[in-house]
């Protein structure tokens, strides 16, 4: 179930910590494991007032309308394996009304309603769960910040700024991202966990790096999972210190 209070009290962090190094990727768009992607890949373009777009091979693509939109691609790709564990990545939405109702309209289902925390905990129809907060006039409705479960938060937190820049503001159980490269969201939010990591991550991201290969990020510490299959699978698969999946893609050549 999705936590915000499971984490380790930090007390010897600076509040806040400016990374302005070297950027060696960028924030590209997410991905998410599907048995079904046309069906859930309409059911979150309902859900974020989307286009849901074919990708090809049965997979789908859940792109913005407005070009302004904070709101970042969503690809949509079919698996053989079933959903099994805890939802680790999610996204948190901002809700237009003072209830979620419209969101359970569109098929989500209500996992846990607030409590002292004032967030709605929702699923999708395969069982991925996000969670949805009031209104707040400083937010526009649909998603503000994607969340990470991280045993370590304020290390993963420091290694992604690392890589791809930011500001790093440290909280009681929690540490977050603002403004990385390419970051579509307000925040990237690393929420402290108990659990270890066991299973492949059901939503992951994607980075465009800097480089034509991740040296750098390998070096930094990241874990080489799968090289670039042929032209049709231009990326390459890598993991971060938590094993935290993402794929990394070449920049590609213009003109």
């Amino acid at each position: 179930m999705v936590s915000r209070r499971s984490g380790a009290v930090r007390t010897d962090m600076p509040r806040s910590t400016r990374h302005a190094g070297t950027v060696i990727a960028r924030f590209k768009d997410l991905c998410l494991d599907a048995a079904d992607p046309i069906a859930l890949g309409g059911f979150w373009a309902r859900l974020l007032d989307a286009d849901m777009a074919d990708a090809g091979d049965g997979d789908t693509r859940v792109d913005p309308r407005d070009a302004r939109s904070p709101a970042e691609s969503i690809w949509v790709n079919k698996v053989p394996e079933p959903r099994v564990g805890r939802t680790r990545v999610h996204l948190d939405l901002r809700l237009a009304d003072s209830d979620p109702a419209a969101l359970l309209a569109q098929g989500a289902q209500l996992v846990r309603e607030p409590d002292n925390d004032g967030r709605w905990v929702l699923a999708d129809p395969e069982g991925n769960e996000f969670c949805a907060l009031a209104p707040d006039a400083d937010s526009r409705p649909g998603p503000f910040q994607l969340v990470v479960d991280a045993l370590d938060p304020a290390a993963q937190a420091t290694w992604w700024a690392g890589a791809l820049g930011g500001t790093v503001e440290h909280g009681p159980t929690d540490t977050a991202v603002l403004g990385a490269a390419g970051l579509p969201w307000e925040r990237w939010l690393f929420d402290g966990v108990r659990e270890p990591k066991t299973v492949k991550n059901r939503l992951h991201w994607d980075v465009e790096l800097t480089d034509p290969e991740p040296m750098a990020l390998i070096a930094a510490g990241a874990t080489l999972l799968r090289e670039p299959l042929d032209d049709a699978h231009w990326w390459w698969v890598l993991a971060d210190p938590e094993g935290n999946e993402f794929c990394a893609f070449a920049p590609r050549p213009t003109g």
